[in-house]
């Protein structure tokens, strides 16, 4: 049951990597080791970072821009071959899987907006038993990447629910602006891939800097 007060959103949408997958650091190894691997100027730890939650190849191509067109598609597949050897080392951050039940109890809606493909956020589901989890879920090769709003207005009206009861949850900027861009309000949280001195510009609700303190918030203010 839900703790204090009124409903004030009724979807929420997640993103996966350093939201709710302790997952950027491993994604800012496969980046530079990608780079690395054609060639680039290996970008750094901030720079490779700074990418997560784009679609692949645009967030490859903004930290190695120095790497040629002709070498996007090896470039992303080095990318690929580098993750998949190390995806299944990492896993939720710890609040995370009780903080999901508890909002599935009070009866929100809870939906996955990521810059992954479905290939991969299928993979991660699975890999820490999710499956079920979410009403529902958009990826960036399925629509468009952050910060467009694509993926959430599908959302939105796969579930007719309006941009002023969608809540965004995100660790980065490009969250933040898809919210914006969307309508929709937002929450961030401090400890995935971007510093949380960039989150003002974005106006968030909240930020968020443990996994405790949002579904505090999400419990208290959502």
């Amino acid at each position: 049951m839900r703790v204090t007060g009124a409903r004030r959103f009724d979807l929420i949408a997640f993103d996966w990597d350093g939201t709710l997958f302790d997952s950027t650091q491993l994604i800012t190894r496969c980046i530079q080791a990608a780079v690395a691997d054609v060639g680039g100027t290996v970008p750094s730890d901030r720079a490779a970072a700074y990418v997560i939650g784009m679609a692949l190849l645009p967030a490859l191509a903004h930290a190695a821009p120095d790497v040629p067109k002709e070498k996007y598609h090896e470039l992303g597949a080095r990318y690929r071959h580098h993750y998949a050897m190390h995806q299944h080392d990492t896993s939720l951050f710890e609040g995370v899987l009780p903080m999901l039940h508890a909002l599935k109890a009070a009866q929100y809606l809870l939906v996955v907006a990521t810059g992954k493909s479905r290939v991969g956020l299928n993979a991660a589901l699975a890999h820490v038993d999710l499956q079920g989890m979410f009403d529902g879920s958009r990826t960036a090769d399925e629509t468009a990447g952050k910060p467009s709003p694509l993926m959430l207005n599908e959302l939105m009206h796969e579930f007719g629910v309006a941009p002023d009861r969608t809540l965004v949850v995100g660790d980065t900027t490009h969250d933040l602006q898809m919210a914006r861009n969307a309508g929709c309000a937002s929450v961030a949280v401090a400890y995935g891939a971007h510093d949380a001195g960039g989150f003002a510009p974005y106006a968030p609700l909240h930020v968020a800097h443990t996994v405790a303190d949002l579904q505090a918030w999400l419990l208290s203010h959502g």
